[in-house]
């Protein structure tokens, strides 16, 4: 298929737990590219009638109280048990997946379509995107913010996740989010750049 010569380049972010992605997506929205989070999208679906039925289903009513989804209660019978992770993927990821291809087709005049994706090389999901970026941060920064964000399961999600190392190996490009919001910015921006050039 032709591909027109305006399209916009298409690209997956990613990195480990507290690595800073979401201060990465949000610095990225501010140069102008259309971002979206898969996190944020698989949070919409938890809310969704069917979704909380069927972890009600399999899980019990322990994980919706009220009616209502608990991340947590989720993780907790997710994370620690194989099948049930494989369970929760095929449930989500088809449904996470619908959303992020609306959301290309819907994108126009931007320097580029991000999507920020954890789990974007574990999942193989980097063969759908044109270009992916890896944000990396020193390991006693991340335990700090991961810590700070009360996560659920951290050790098993840290363990299903390749090291920071691989994933910046893997990645087209590897970014360090150490140091300020304005430095994170700017190695951003010539990133945006060197894609929009390509």
């Amino acid at each position: 298929m032709h591909e027109p010569a305006s399209r916009v380049p298409f690209v997956g972010l990613t990195g480990g737990l507290g690595a800073g992605k979401s201060t990465a997506l949000e610095a990225l929205a501010s140069l102008g590219a259309a971002t979206l989070s898969t996190d944020a999208v698989v949070h919409e679906l938890l809310g969704s009638s069917p979704v909380r039925d069927a972890l009600v289903d399999r899980f019990g009513t322990s994980v919706a109280p009220d009616g209502v989804v608990d991340r947590g209660a989720v993780a907790t019978q997710a994370f620690g048990n194989e099948e049930e992770r494989k369970w929760l993927e095929g449930l989500l990821w088809p449904l996470v997946g619908e959303r992020v291809a609306e959301f290309r087709a819907s994108v126009k005049d931007v320097p580029a379509a991000v999507v920020e994706v954890p789990l974007l090389f574990e999942s193989g999901m980097e063969q759908g995107f044109d270009h992916t970026i890896a944000i990396v941060a020193d390991e006693a920064v991340r335990a700090e913010r991961a810590g700070a964000r009360g996560h659920e399961a951290v050790e098993e999600r840290a363990g299903r996740q390749l090291s920071q190392e691989e994933k910046s190996q893997r990645a087209d490009f590897s970014v360090r989010n150490d140091g300020s919001v304005d430095e994170l910015k700017a190695e951003l921006a010539e990133i945006l750049e060197s894609i929009g050039s390509g």
